[in-house]
């Protein structure tokens, strides 16, 4: 993945976050997709912050947009490897966060969402 690349999706993940439409969030994603939250983690313990399958996923974000109606993120820029992309972004409370996907293709087959807190909870704007 080139930059250009990874600058581009990024632009196509981060608009329909900001219009919290799951749906479209979920079309970069493969079926199978498994994903890592540290927030979850924390509000759904039976997790350990491991979503398995688009479903699953699907349930997980629209539950946390429904208590943030305020989200919003701002990319602040990306970094490309071979088949991953981190995205730096700043979420609606103003701390900096990193997605960490890994593509099967053009689809994310596995992500890590990861905060510059210990508190991730708190870091992601679910506790004040």
């Amino acid at each position: 993945m080139d930059q250009s690349t990874a600058a581009e999706f990024a632009s196509r993940w981060v608009g329909p976050w900001n219009s919290h439409d799951v749906g479209a969030v979920l079309a970069h994603f493969t079926d199978d997709v498994v994903f890592t939250s540290s927030v979850a983690a924390r509000f759904l313990p039976e997790t350990g912050g491991v979503f398995r399958g688009q479903a699953a996923l699907r349930a997980h974000w629209a539950a946390a947009l429904a208590r943030l109606p305020e989200l919003h993120f701002e990319v602040l820029g990306t970094c490309a490897g071979v088949d991953h992309l981190v995205i730096n972004y700043r979420n609606h409370v103003g701390d900096l966060v990193c997605e960490v996907l890994r593509f099967d293709g053009s689809l994310v087959a596995e992500g890590h969402g990861t905060y510059l807190s210990d508190d991730a909870a708190r870091a992601s704007g679910l506790l004040r």
